[in-house]
């Protein structure tokens, strides 16, 4: 009897012990995002589900997105930001160009990374150093109204070929007033660097180098693409486009009623160009066109963000297990949903299910697409504006396609030089 109860009591200790032992392993974290109302809704119910199957607790810290770079980086400078951090893809270089501004992603020990490719874990690598997970990978695809191409007698096009003989009966049967395809300013620039890297099946930067990976020659082809779909009548000129005062593709009447027929978008903002269309049109996303010669598909394929840990979290591992429940496990997969776009975690997706959606159709296509990965400094402020601007000299004439791919090329390797 007496050793039973000695058992009894050793158990009990031991289970007071464990007890102990998890309270003190348990963790107060804090989890910095942007967004809208819905997203804020799903990552805090996300959050609160998955701090409670892990025995921690975590605050959330949720604004929009204006002013969100502008407190990040005021915290990171102080040393005091959220042990998780959503951040977005093209700040990488501007918070880690040497892979040591987060923590290692890699040496935390609740992160199942078998559920990215390598391509993704590359994405969100600054010097080879995993510095975020990627939440959702995105990128431009076309979208082409079915509508005015039926109109017209005519099939969508597959290559850009064929896209050409399409804009020449286009205009020939429903009027000069109709475009094949839109491509101004950030477009513009994205079918220019789509051009360009199909022909050389290069991105734009060289990550050995970190200089422009591309010569003069082969940007003046890109830019010569351009005035091409000009010259050809398949989109309006920046002078036109200036005259009406730039207005947002998804804003305009002429794209409404079906008279501007394409664009080059982000897979994931399906909705925002096919919900304006009038009644009976029918928006569809397909995949890539090539030039002939190409070498790549040239997809611009990217994170639309990622999720990092902080270097100076006091609980790393612990945040770990939070940012795995919300990627990789039920709890979080089922309450964050599509808040961030189409999971880029094989686990998430599979859990998800498969949808014939517009929208995840395009992100296959996006997904299945060859291309070289795409460098974060695409996207960096001052090399997109050297670019944009440029673009538009050329535009309006004040500049030819060989002495604008030299500025480019310029202005680009100095803006890299200051990460050397």
């Amino acid at each position: 009897m007496k050793t039973r109860y000695m058992l009894a009591a050793l158990a009990s200790a031991a289970v007071t012990t464990l007890a102990l032992s998890t309270a003190v392993q348990a963790a107060e974290l804090r989890m910095a995002w942007w967004g809208g109302e819905s997203r804020h809704v799903a990552t805090q119910k996300a959050a609160e589900a998955c701090g409670v199957k892990h025995g921690h607790t975590v605050k959330g810290e949720f604004t929009g997105f204006d002013g969100y770079l502008e407190k990040l980086t005021t915290q990171m400078a102080g040393m005091t930001e959220a042990d998780i951090m959503q951040v977005n893809w093209p700040w990488l270089p501007l918070f880690s160009k040497n892979g040591n501004g987060f923590a290692d992603l890699r040496t935390l020990k609740g992160l199942d990374l078998a559920n990215w490719t390598d391509a993704d874990l590359a994405a969100g690598s600054m010097n080879g150093v995993l510095q975020g997970l990627p939440v959702s990978t995105t990128g431009r695809v076309f979208f082409f109204n079915k509508t005015t191409f039926d109109k017209a007698g005519v099939a969508i096009p597959t290559n850009w070929d064929e896209f050409f003989t399409a804009t020449k009966a286009i205009k020939e049967k429903l009027g000069s007033d109709h475009y094949t395809f839109n491509a101004v300013k950030e477009t513009a620039h994205l079918v220019t660097i789509l051009a360009v890297t199909q022909a050389t099946g290069k991105d734009m930067v060289d990550p050995a180098t970190n200089r422009v990976a591309w010569t003069p020659e082969e940007l003046a082809q890109g830019i010569n693409f351009l005035g091409k779909l000009v010259e050809s009548g398949a989109i309006r000129s920046q002078k036109e486009e200036a005259a009406d005062g730039n207005v947002n593709l998804f804003e305009k009447p002429a794209w409404a009623e079906g008279r501007i027929a394409g664009s080059y978008e982000w897979d994931s903002t399906y909705s925002k160009y096919a919900d304006p269309l009038k009644e009976g049109q029918v928006l569809e996303p397909v995949p890539m066109l090539k030039l002939a010669g190409a070498v790549t598909d040239g997809v611009y394929r990217k994170p639309s963000m990622v999720f990092s840990i902080s270097k100076h979290s006091k609980d790393p591992e612990a945040a770990a297990e939070i940012l795995n429940c919300l990627l990789n496990e039920p709890e979080g997969i089922d309450a964050l949903g599509t808040s961030r776009g189409i999971p880029t975690s094989k686990a998430a997706l599979e859990r998800l299910g498969d949808s014939d959606k517009p929208e995840v159709r395009a992100n296959k296509i996006v997904m299945a697409s060859s291309g070289p990965v795409v460098s974060p400094f695409n996207e960096h402020p001052e090399i997109r504006g050297a670019f944009i601007d440029t673009l538009e000299e050329y535009a309006y004439g004040q500049i030819d396609a060989d002495g604008a791919a030299e500025q480019i090329i310029d202005t680009v390797n100095d803006v890299l030089a200051k990460f050397d």
